[in-house]
């Protein structure tokens, strides 16, 4: 890891720029792209794309060692730690990350902190002292993730005006489409850091309403009366008991999608995920089959 001049620095290092960020026949039963661009130069490009986002990350580096950090003349506690590295190769010449400056006076330098704050910033040849980063790539793909539309799975199965059987195989399945499975694409460009992101589902956690759990890592498989009893082969379940003494004579259950999405700076060589859920809840009737002799 290049850092600039001395191999050790001591930072206290504020952002600049603070971005905001299953059974129809569900299982036997009785009875294009287009792009928009809006502010802040986020483009978003789907057939539909809102939300928010999630969790985790990006890359880090070797913190250096912290220090008191003076603030309008007062000495404070020591804060964050954070390291330098030399973005390489760098940007393009005229580059928003070089804020006006020549190649040739500095570099450009990725910075990474253990609060997992960070960003670009230019250092001139032969700085010893840190600057404060410019832009956090990763606020820059929140911004391009909220400007998606990533909505909740649109159950199928198991259908409200459904009937199910107590031991009888359960078909779950979701209908998918661009803004419930993706995958969704956006971009959003801020202080000289343009960020890429992509949207998919990546799995749907079923909670039946009888204390289990089903994780299916795609819609699921629409049932045909021609599968008869058999399970599903990628979404199914089977319930133990009826439903009768749950509120409504129903089991109350959800689906929750999770969205991965995955996100890019080309010029700065970073990357990471960030997650979204989304939930829908259903309910199952389930009932005994009465055998007559």
């Amino acid at each position: 890891m290049l850092k600039p001049a001395a191999t050790s620095m001591t930072a206290t290092v504020a952002l600049a720029v603070a971005l905001v960020p299953a059974a129809h026949a569900d299982g036997p039963t009785v009875g294009s792209d287009g792009c928009r661009g809006s502010m802040l130069s986020v483009t978003v490009c789907a057939a539909d794309n809102s939300g928010s986002s999630g969790s985790s990350g990006s890359s880090g580096g070797t913190p250096a060692a912290a220090a008191p950090a003076a603030t309008g003349g007062e000495s404070e506690a020591p804060t964050d730690k954070c390291s330098y590295d030399r973005v390489d190769p760098p940007p393009p010449a005229g580059h928003q990350a070089w804020r006006g400056h020549d190649p040739a006076d500095g570099s450009v330098y990725k910075v990474v902190c253990d609060s997992d704050r960070g960003g670009v910033v230019f250092l001139p040849n032969g700085q010893n002292a840190p600057a404060a980063p410019t832009i956090d790539p990763e606020l820059v793909a929140r911004r391009a993730a909220a400007s998606m539309r990533l909505e909740p799975p649109k159950v199928a199965s198991p259908r409200a005006a459904g009937t199910y059987v107590v031991g009888m195989p359960m078909w779950m399945w979701a209908t998918p489409s661009p803004s419930t499975f993706g995958p969704v694409s956006a971009s959003a460009t801020a202080g000289g850091v343009t960020v890429t992101a992509t949207a998919k589902v990546t799995r749907v956690r079923w909670a039946m309403g009888d204390g289990t759990t089903v994780t299916c890592r795609g819609p699921g498989t629409p049932y045909r009366q021609s599968r008869g009893k058999a399970m599903s082969p990628d979404c199914g379940h089977l319930y133990e008991r009826p439903s009768y003494e749950q509120p409504g004579g129903r089991f109350q259950g959800t689906a929750t999608a999770t969205w991965t999405v995955t996100w890019t700076a080309p010029a700065l060589n970073d990357g990471g995920t960030l997650t979204e859920t989304r939930t829908t809840p259903f309910t199952a009737a389930v009932h005994e089959v009465q055998v007559v002799n």
